[in-house]
């Protein structure tokens, strides 16, 4: 950034050099014997005797005049530079992200290692990380939608990266905590599952709050062909969703099941056609976006207690978290908006 300041000095002290130490002796030469008629710093009668020292000094006031606007120029430059390094922050590797729906209110996340089937690499579970840390964080995004290619959602994590890892590096290392922001995001996250989703592919799907599949899906837990076992939720949201037996049968065999199965199983919400996907999952994400996004999560947060807990404790949560709207401006606005017979104008408070 000190470049253009340099720029300028140099430009002002090489003008001014160049006219007062032309191959001229200005201050022995009449004017009128080197200047065209009437040029610009001579007068229109000059006296005999003049030089053109003098008016020389107007002309290097322009060039001053020219070097400050460089100056100026320069030292705004810092800010250019923060803005762009602020957008850098969103160029992504191994994912992408937009914004969709008519209200711009859905984030839509695409895993983008399609040689790779979306594997899923330290690196590619990093930026999904950060990503969900920065829509979590905008108030203007009511829902997030995660998905893949046509191909595959996820074809399970990276084997190649994986293969050299001993005991004592995952247990020091933490392995696979990286994975974990997806479960602890506040804000509904709707998995759109197209093709594969294997392994940690499927791991990751049930980490999401929704999951729609696509009419050619598959999902699968094939770590026991690998010899080792599921690492992310495999054995344990599996079992919770479809039951001991058929979580035990998928995952002794690695077997994999398709859409049908998984929506009749209660893994998927609905299956669509696979070119329909992402714009239903949006579409959901949207009429999720219709109402209060702290309600929303209020709930979101009651309906996960009851998948980990006990009935018992989990109603007490329910009935605590019920009486706890009862403070909130949304839940009065809702419920004077319905008794007036009017949309609700919720305010997030």
């Amino acid at each position: 950034m000190i470049i253009i300041p340099l720029v300028a000095a140099s430009i002002l002290k090489n003008r001014q050099d160049t006219l007062i130490t032309s191959s001229w002796d200005f201050r022995s030469t009449n004017v009128r014997s080197h200047c065209p008629p009437k040029p610009p710093y001579c007068s229109s009668a000059p006296t005999p005797g003049v030089t053109v020292l003098p008016k020389m000094a107007n002309v290097a006031k322009i060039f001053a005049s020219r070097a400050q606007g460089l100056l100026q120029a320069a030292a705004r430059q810092p800010q250019v530079a923060a803005r762009f390094s602020s957008s850098s922050t969103n160029t992504w590797e191994y994912i992408k992200t937009e914004v969709a729906g008519e209200g711009k209110n859905v984030a839509v996340i695409t895993l983008n290692r399609p040689k790779a089937l979306n594997a899923l690499c330290n690196g590619l579970m990093k930026e999904l990380s950060t990503a969900l840390q920065q829509f979590g964080k905008d108030k203007s995004i009511a829902a997030i939608v995660l998905t893949g290619s046509e191909k595959a959602f996820a074809a399970g994590a990276d084997i190649k990266e994986m293969l050299p890892n001993t005991y004592s590096q995952c247990i020091q290392g933490n392995f696979l905590n990286d994975w974990t922001e997806v479960a602890r995001t506040q804000k509904p996250i709707i998995a759109a599952v197209n093709g594969y989703a294997l392994g940690g592919g499927c791991e990751l799907a049930m980490m999401c709050d929704i999951i729609y599949a696509g009419d050619k899906a598959k999902f699968g837990q094939p770590e026991i062909a690998l010899g080792t076992i599921p690492g992310a939720g495999g054995t344990q949201r599996l079992t919770r969703v479809v039951g001991k037996s058929k979580a035990m049968e998928m995952c002794l065999t690695g077997n994999m099941i398709g859409a049908q199965e998984a929506e009749k199983l209660g893994l998927a919400s609905k299956v669509v056609p696979a070119d329909q996907l992402l714009a239903e999952a949006v579409k959901l994400g949207e009429k999720i976006g219709t109402h209060s996004n702290l309600i929303v999560q209020l709930c979101k947060e009651s309906v996960n207690t009851a998948y980990e807990t006990t009935l018992q404790e989990g109603l007490k949560f329910e009935r605590r978290v019920f009486h706890a709207t009862f403070s909130t401006a949304d839940r009065k606005e809702g419920m004077t908006a319905f008794a007036e017979k009017r949309p609700a104008k919720f305010t997030n408070e």
